[in-house]
């Protein structure tokens, strides 16, 4: 698929009159980049960025994907209509009316809702998030304090998972309210930010991502362990934002200095809510070199990363999405075969990995098109309805 996306993408160029250097400059890429994708070595996987290369060229996205692209909504749609509807009907409750506040069932609510997204069960997720968010909301009207961190928490979970089942829009919108909720709090603020920044690489705005992160990682004072994993994890969303830039040498400073946090906290450190150590920088790394164009290094620091024991103590959720890139780099090394079975690990480790996420539905489409006969990622096109004939 890789192949006949760039090859749409430079026959549109051509018609559109534009060099390989104009386009670089309108999408915020680099020349090389541009290149990649139109020889096929880059795989134009992201929706957000094949809407913005369309955007450029003036054509629909579908002249660029093709007619068996897979849709870019997954299993969880409903879940998502009823997140919407929450997040719309926003109210601002009050001591009198928000009933009694009960600050232990909010927590545990927060919690329960952690480990779901943890876990990789999203769909799930979805379908708690409107009683959830009701319930902090209401604990905030009457107990600001400690409601405060509980609801900047739940909406940092809502985004989170907006993120992963491609509703990038709205999880911009719940990572706002967070951040407005937490006020003066930098480190609170910071844990907000990790998923605005998400949400804005998601909607293709790479560089703004990097430079909010950057700002909100600034703002913390990041010399206790306590606030290191929040700090560290800002600087590698930097990086990754970076490198969708293009930004080498942004991404080996923002990813060096993550590293030298991880370093000093170790693995297995969890403070609100943020999931980092020494395994999440080795996998950035990975994620980072996939965007850069250097799938090689990619894969070769891929075979490291799975053979040490830190790798083991992320959470599901971290593993199954970074395996989608691990095979992502195979798929561009034209390695199909270990790309099917990283893919097929990351089903089995979260399945709503590869069943909600539209990046993820993409790498399997591609893998079952161009790759030999597995059958497990046949069963996996199957069971998301992707067809497999070449394009």
């Amino acid at each position: 698929m890789s192949v006949a996306v760039g090859r749409r993408v430079a026959l549109w160029r051509v018609r559109r009159r534009m060099t390989q250097q104009v386009l670089a400059d309108r999408i915020g890429r680099s020349k090389s980049w541009v290149e990649k994708v139109e020889r096929g070595v880059r795989t134009l996987d992201r929706f957000s960025l094949i809407r913005q290369v369309a955007e450029v060229l003036r054509v629909d996205p579908a002249e660029l994907t093709g007619p068996d692209r897979p849709s870019e909504t997954g299993g969880a749609v409903d879940g998502v209509a009823a997140v919407r509807a929450a997040l719309a009907s926003y109210e601002v409750f009050t001591a009198a009316d928000s009933g009694p506040a009960a600050e232990q069932e909010v927590t545990q609510r927060v919690e329960h809702g952690w480990s779901t997204y943890q876990h990789g069960d999203y769909p799930r997720l979805l379908r708690m998030t409107p009683r959830l968010l009701d319930a902090a909301r209401r604990l905030h009207a009457t107990r600001p304090a400690p409601g405060a961190e509980l609801l900047v928490r739940a909406y940092r979970i809502i985004a989170l998972v907006l993120v992963k089942v491609g509703e990038p829009e709205l999880a911009w919108l719940a990572a706002d309210r967070a951040l407005a909720v937490a006020g003066g709090d930098p480190v609170l603020a910071g844990s907000a930010a990790v998923p605005l920044g998400q949400a804005l690489r998601g909607l293709g705005q790479d560089r703004l991502a990097m430079t909010t992160t950057i700002a909100a990682a600034d703002r913390i004072v990041a010399a206790s362990v306590e606030c290191g994993p929040v700090y560290g994890t800002l600087l590698l969303q930097a990086g990754l934002a970076a490198a969708g830039c293009g930004e080498t040498r942004s991404v080996d400073e923002l990813l060096g200095r993550a590293a030298d946090v991880a370093g000093r906290i170790g693995d297995g450190l969890d403070y609100r809510q943020a999931s980092f150590g020494p395994a999440a920088v080795d996998c950035a790394r990975v994620t980072a070199a996939v965007d850069l164009g250097d799938a090689t290094d990619a894969v070769n620091r891929h075979a490291t990363i799975v053979r040490h024991d830190g790798w083991l103590r992320l959470p599901a959720e971290h593993r199954a999405a970074y395996l989608v890139d691990a095979a992502r780099a195979y798929v561009d090394v034209g390695d199909f075969a270990a790309a099917g079975r990283w893919l097929v690990e990351a089903d089995r480790v979260v399945p709503a990995e590869i069943r909600c996420r539209p990046s993820a539905r993409t790498v399997v489409a591609e893998i079952a098109r161009c790759g030999p006969n597995m059958a497990g990622v046949a069963r996996l096109a199957t069971a998301l309805g992707l067809t497999t004939g070449v394009s």
